[in-house]
């Protein structure tokens, strides 16, 4: 694109720093466009009564991975996440659900979760809608494999550059304007009301 179309972004001043702000909007559209279908297609299988939310849906599908039981620190560790009290939160509503168990993990004081029998059911029916409704429209894409697997290890590559930044960011001591407080407007004063005549 023309220099004079982006010259007015506020990230983006060069073509190189287009190219890169153009691709973190798309990453935000599509993680709004996949988090909406996980969401509604994870509630066509999901019994009814039951409310999940998106990340409860993906930690789900995280603990069924493999099915081999997974502590909270290892589902933050495979999702990226560092806030272990969210999915902690995530993780009793899923429980509660019915949808995963809870196991002691051995000679330890940690707790492990696997998907419950009807977690397996859902989880297993959510594949089976993915792949109709989803998979087959993928599979009309020319070298669709081959992309995807270009595209895994770029965006793993990218992670560890923003994960990189991140820290860097996280030293940079903020650069904050004093704003000088605006000031109050004086209360209008009360005109004293004049004595009716008799």
């Amino acid at each position: 694109m023309e220099a004079k179309f982006y010259r007015g972004w506020h990230l983006a001043k060069s073509d190189m720093e287009y190219q890169a702000t153009e691709f973190e909007w798309s990453l935000i559209r599509f993680y709004e466009a996949f988090s909406r279908f996980v969401l509604t297609t994870g509630m066509i299988t999901i019994a009814a009564g039951v409310d999940i939310k998106y990340q409860e849906h993906v930690i789900l599908h995280v603990i069924r991975m493999q099915d081999r039981p997974k502590n909270s620190a290892t589902i933050a560790r495979l999702m990226n996440r560092d806030d272990i009290p969210n999915i902690q939160y995530s993780l009793r509503k899923l429980e509660s659900a019915g949808l995963i168990e809870k196991c002691k993990d051995k000679n330890s004081k940690t707790y492990s979760y696997v998907a419950s029998e009807l977690g397996v059911k859902l989880t297993d029916e959510y594949y089976k809608v993915r792949q109709e409704i989803l998979v087959k429209r993928l599979e009309e894409i020319t070298d669709v494999q081959d992309k995807f697997e270009k595209g895994a290890r770029f965006m793993s590559l990218l992670t560890g550059i923003y994960e990189e930044a991140a820290r860097d960011s996280a030293t940079i001591t903020p650069q904050t304007v004093e704003v000088e407080p605006k000031p109050k407007p004086k209360p209008a004063r009360k005109t004293p009301r004049k004595a009716e005549e008799s």
